[in-house]
């Protein structure tokens, strides 16, 4: 699909990787963008910018925005939150917190847009992912957990959907120079960078984005022994301290 006259809803749209996306989607000339967030007033005010109340963990929200965004032909599920909690002693409810706004919540906008994209004429759908989904790191597991569910959502509704003709991009990336990542000392990704690979996939049928020489390097592992694998990440993590 083209994004020139296409409308677009993305979730977390406030700031980050989600405020990227709406200004590319702008300058590639979206006809209009809706612009999901918690907190819609947080959305910088632009001409062809809808922002909308929407929590991805509220299946009120998401259903009300399903019925008000109806022609919307691309979706871009970017919504996340990072807790740094781990699996065996981390609170409960955090990881579920951090499973619902990661898996459950594009999966929710999945289901609930799936019907305004096939009666738009297919559309796509972007899903934020992260190279995270492919290895983890102490204090990262319930992330780590997440977006390896969202990685599967991506990989599974790209197969449902294929019907209709919707087309679903996985994006994967290793840092990016957001709010979340403030406290890192390492190489970033810019948040326009990879919002516009995301889109350019978009437009040539791409399945998947690995956003940066990270997540190639990761992907690039994914057939090793678990602990052959984890002591060469191990060691570029080193690398680059």
């Amino acid at each position: 699909m083209r994004i020139e006259g296409a409308t677009v809803l993305v979730t977390g749209a406030n700031r980050g990787i989600g405020a990227a996306f709406v200004r590319l989607l702008l300058e590639r000339g979206a006809a209009r963008v809706y612009a999901g967030a918690r907190d819609a007033a947080s959305v910088p005010a632009a001409a062809g910018v809808v922002p909308l109340t929407l929590d991805v963990t509220d299946a009120a929200q998401v259903e009300a925005a399903a019925r008000t965004a109806g022609d919307v032909d691309l979706l871009v599920n970017n919504a996340g939150i990072s807790t740094g909690t781990g699996l065996v002693v981390g609170d409960e409810a955090t990881i579920r917190r951090e499973m619902e706004t990661n898996f459950f919540g594009p999966l929710r906008t999945t289901r609930a847009f799936a019907p305004v994209l096939r009666a738009n004429g297919g559309g796509a759908i972007v899903n934020v992912v992260s190279a995270l989904s492919w290895f983890t790191a102490p204090g990262g597991g319930a992330y780590s957990a997440s977006k390896a569910a969202a990685w599967m959502l991506t990989d599974s509704t790209r197969l449902e959907l294929a019907e209709q003709g919707t087309h679903v991009v996985g994006v994967h990336m290793g840092l990016v120079d957001t709010d979340m990542v403030r406290g890192y000392d390492a190489p970033k990704l810019a948040p326009e960078e990879l919002a516009g690979a995301a889109l350019d996939a978009v437009e040539s049928g791409a399945q998947e984005v690995l956003g940066d020489e990270w997540a190639r390097f990761v992907k690039a592992g994914l057939t090793l022994a678990p602990q052959e694998r984890y002591d060469q990440i191990a060691a570029a993590l080193r690398a680059s301290a």
